[in-house]
């Protein structure tokens, strides 16, 4: 008999263990050119830089005389012009201490104790939006000439006329504060639903930290940047307000832009396009401000241990 040498088994593997041998061939993606994106971008950029270019070149080109940047060097010489957006600013820097020192101990107290007065706090926040505000200068303005009258022989008559000192109308400030609420209620109420509060309340406190600790170096820094958007809201607010302070009769920077508006053209674009640098530069600032890192002094600091 002849030799017979095994011979392997054909072994044929299976189409699922086939496919599990070899690697799976990436599936490639035709990208689609959007030029819808860029088309959108492209007008939105339009619609905001057209008429801040269109001014721009109103202010430094006169027909006839060409190129002139006489409308802003004259700025610095314009009568009126340090005073207003000094007051305006001060204004600002005193509606946004006055707003954020009433709201967030309320918001924190509320989500702390009272988790069933948010709505109401909610809704009282929420009136100024619903309130014109030329109603609100009419009832502040009657309060005004209703107070001196009726209070001339009590320590509240120095009170009225201290509101409306013309160096600073801290009547303004109030006004402001109440406008502003509601966008000073938004930003802190989302910052204070991203953060675990009470978690972070009881173990401050479980550490032995009083209040002051607690809301300084526990909470706060916490809501740094709800606290920059609240700030920021109320900037813009107050730079670009008018109708208040020009019925009340007061001169910050909108109603001191307007009055000259009518005598030299020029210098009022002039000075609009400059106030809208200075909000931007602030709010830029602002914005900063919010984002900074964790590990800035003051900033809460988080470890993650991986196993």
């Amino acid at each position: 008999m002849a030799a017979m040498t095994p011979t392997a088994p054909d072994v044929t593997p299976e189409p699922g263990a086939r496919a599990a041998a070899r690697p799976a061939a990436p599936v490639r993606t035709r990208r689609r050119p959007r030029l819808w994106r860029g088309l959108v971008l492209g007008l939105g950029g339009a619609y905001f830089l057209v008429p801040l270019i269109a001014s721009f070149v109103f202010t430094v080109h006169t027909p006839g005389q060409g190129v002139s940047f006489e409308a802003y060097t004259a700025l610095l010489s314009a009568d009126g012009f340090t005073e207003s957006l000094l007051l305006s600013l001060g204004l600002a820097a005193a509606t946004i201490a006055l707003a954020l020192l009433l709201a967030v101990p309320a918001l924190v107290a509320v989500r702390l104790g009272a988790p069933r007065l948010r709505p109401v706090v909610e809704v009282m926040c929420m009136l100024p939006l619903v309130v014109p505000p030329i109603a609100l200068v009419t009832g502040i303005s009657t309060v005004l000439r209703w107070g001196p009258d009726h209070l001339s022989r009590t320590p509240l008559y120095q009170t009225f006329l201290a509101v409306q000192n013309e160096d600073f109308p801290f009547v303004l400030v109030l006004a402001y504060t109440v406008m502003a609420l509601p966008f000073v209620y938004r930003s802190l109420d989302a910052g204070l639903r991203a953060v675990d509060v009470p978690t972070l309340v009881e173990a401050a406190r479980d550490c032995g930290a009083s209040w002051a600790h607690v809301m300084l170096r526990v909470i706060l820094p916490n809501l740094r940047s709800s606290l920059a958007g609240a700030a920021f809201l109320t900037l813009a607010l107050v730079l670009g307000e008018f109708t208040l302070a020009s019925i009340l009769g007061f001169r910050p920077f909108a109603v001191w832009i307007v009055s000259i508006s009518g005598a030299q053209a020029r210098m009022s674009v002039a000075v609009s396009l400059l106030s809208l640098l200075i909000t931007w530069l602030l709010l830029l600032v602002l914005s900063r401000a919010g984002t900074a890192q964790a590990g800035t002094p003051g900033a809460p600091r988080t470890s993650r241990k991986e196993s």
